[in-house]
């Protein structure tokens, strides 16, 4: 059986094999599940509509009265907190399945990498999930993954800077809340998705952005498909290939607060909600790797990232771009790149890197720092 979170309610389902859909016999309402890979684009007259930021928005509610069923800690002895600088880097290759990936683990390594190198993470401070671990509360199964979520958090304090790297299948399902733009809660598959239910957005939110205090900075790296909003952050920078911009409002309109208690998120994303992130040997001639997350990694190496605008058109240039100019610069990539973003195609890749944050700020004039 698979288990999912009803669309309503939130209660565990258990979906019969080969169902697609299932009614909560509490709420009645009707949960669809797509499958993590092949997922149908959404319906016509789902289309967000762009509005340029108003220099001006509502604060948080002062305080949540009622307590979140996220927050609490799963089961499972949490890590040790450490210092000013946290991060938790999962990778997931849902090895000898039919859903398997090549590069999420070297993602998470190569990310870990630059933290630790580029940004002065100590190693103490990063929590590591996947299926090399031979801690079991290191494997990326769905409770570990709660309980590293809630770690990342717990006790942070202003000056903090706290990361979180997510590298494996992304999927989707229906909303019946009205609180999707485009009628779709994103969801992360653990390693266990299919017997213990996906992540849902709402969740990831509840846990990681909505307890953010003032003074603490969030980044999250999601390289996975249907990414774009799975923080369920306020606004979506909506970019154009020439680097213009407006920042889409996705608030809901119930008026459900998806902000920060003070604290700033900022979210890259593989790809838009409707779109697929893939995986390519484009970090080294022998080895795979999620296109995004090469893509950040690349843009920082080669000093790209002085704002979040310049950072983000990087991102999105290294990805789209199939010409002789990927191979410049740093010798770790070949004049092979071409061929293998592109499967040989000659056409880029269909993903455009996402950025969403918890308030719209200028992409040009902000500095780019974790």
């Amino acid at each position: 059986m698979l288990l999912v979170d009803c669309s309503n309610c939130r209660r565990a389902l258990e979906l019969p094999p080969g169902a697609h859909s299932i009614r909560c016999a509490i709420c009645h309402a009707v949960t669809r599940i797509a499958s993590p890979r092949n997922l149908q684009p959404p319906p016509q007259g789902f289309y967000p509509s762009t509005h340029q930021h108003q220099p001006h928005y509502p604060p948080p509610p002062p305080a949540f009265t009622a307590p979140s069923p996220y927050n609490q800690a799963p089961r499972g002895p949490p890590p040790a907190v450490h210092g000013r600088k946290r991060a938790v880097i999962c990778g997931i290759s849902y090895k000898n399945s039919r859903h398997e990936l090549k590069g999420c683990i070297n993602d998470a390594k190569c990310m870990k990498y630059l933290l630790v190198n580029k940004f002065n993470f100590p190693e103490s401070s990063i929590l590591m999930l996947n299926e090399e671990e031979a801690d079991p509360y290191r494997h990326p199964i769905k409770s570990n993954i709660r309980m590293a979520l809630y770690w990342l958090v717990q006790g942070c304090q202003p000056g903090d800077s706290l990361v979180f790297h997510y590298s494996g299948h992304g999927s989707q399902q229906r909303n019946y809340t009205g609180d999707e733009i485009d009628g779709y809660d994103e969801t992360l598959c653990p390693l266990d998705f299919q017997t213990r239910g996906m992540i849902v957005d709402d969740e990831i939110n509840e846990t990681i952005v909505r307890p953010l205090p003032p003074g603490v900075k969030l980044h999250a790296i999601i390289d996975a498909c249907h990414s774009g909003t799975v923080l369920d952050l306020p606004f979506l920078c909506r970019m154009d290939r020439t680097g213009r911009y407006v920042w889409e409002d996705h608030r809901p309109r119930s008026g459900v607060w998806k902000g920060t208690s003070g604290g700033e998120v900022i979210s890259f994303s593989g790809c838009d909600d409707d779109q697929t992130s893939a995986d390519t040997a484009a970090l080294s001639r022998i080895t795979s790797t999620g296109a995004m997350t090469y893509s950040f990694i690349q843009a920082i190496e080669r000093g790209q990232a002085t704002t979040y605008g310049a950072m983000l058109n990087a991102m999105r240039s290294t990805i789209r771009n199939t010409d002789d100019d990927l191979g410049g610069g740093g010798g770790i990539v070949t004049s092979l790149l071409t061929m293998l973003l592109t499967g040989g195609s000659g056409v880029g890749l269909r993903q455009e890197p996402q950025l969403t944050a918890n308030e719209p700020f200028d992409m040009y004039a902000k500095p780019f720092s974790i």
